[in-house]
């Protein structure tokens, strides 16, 4: 068997200092989510999408004069505290995207860290090679599990050498572990022409707002919506996910837990 994996980010990838910090507010948290799916379910799950898209948001397609099928709203736009709290459908339509990956034999995806480092000593691209890397360990020990093997579209990042990075690091997980699956290295695409990293970039948005009531409830209060509708359901559907909290002795790995 195939699998396909369309991840895209959530949060943010710079330093994190608090969230009334002039500068370093933005998210405590960065990852890669989206969903992991056979790839005999993609061209039937990208139109199913499709057409859940433009029920859902058929008023602002109309509105913008834009093809439905090259039309999309950010998924950190969809799931505001707003939007969920006053929209029943919206809360609908995400039970039944989860519903509809977890039926196609596939499952959503998610992992990701809490920021610690100050500004000085935060590196992204490190970040980022971290996430990605124990994102490749999970999918190839899923798809192990299954005797499959799977490829990775990820959604186009800027910049010629962080595209290389990311390339690289992919192609040492691929040529120096003996059992993985991955075939080759991630492909980038752009989102606005695939419906699959239009939903990649939906449950991003959501597992983006999640992460930050998980790691910072007090500071992020107004997002107990996360835990009301969402939080159980998401274990449900993402059994090798997780978010990863880190302190500030990172040496110590009795410091790291994972929600």
């Amino acid at each position: 068997m195939h699998f396909i994996a369309y991840l895209d980010e959530f949060g943010h990838i710079g330093p994190f200092v608090s969230r009334n910090h002039p500068s370093h507010r933005t998210s405590p948290v960065f990852g890669l989510g989206g969903f992991v799916l056979p790839s005999d379910k993609v061209r039937a799950f990208a139109t199913w999408f499709y057409q859940l898209k433009s029920n859902l948001l058929q008023f602002e397609i109309d509105r913008a004069g834009i093809p439905a099928y090259q039309w999309e709203k950010k998924g950190a736009s969809l799931y505001t505290t707003d939007n969920i709290t006053k929209y029943r459908e919206l809360r609908n339509a995400t039970f039944r995207l989860m519903n509809r990956i977890k039926r196609d034999e596939g499952m959503v995806f998610y992992v990701g860290i809490q920021k610690t480092h100050p500004p000085e000593t935060h590196d992204s691209k490190k970040l980022y090679r971290t996430v990605l890397r124990e994102s490749i360990k999970r999918i190839d020990q899923f798809c192990l599990s299954r005797d499959a093997h799977f490829q990775m579209i990820l959604d186009e990042q800027d910049g010629v050498d962080f595209r290389t990075q990311i390339v690289t690091e992919a192609s040492i997980q691929m040529f120096t572990q003996s059992r993985t699956t991955m075939i080759e290295p991630p492909i980038q695409a752009e989102s606005h022409l695939f419906q699959t990293l239009q939903c990649a970039d939906w449950l991003c948005g959501l597992i983006g707002r999640i992460g930050c009531y998980m790691v910072l409830p007090n500071a992020y209060s107004e997002l107990d919506w996360t835990a009301k509708y969402f939080t159980h359901r998401l274990k449900s559907v993402a059994p090798t996910s997780g978010i990863r909290l880190e302190r500030p002795t990172l040496g110590d790995r009795n410091q790291n837990r994972e929600i």
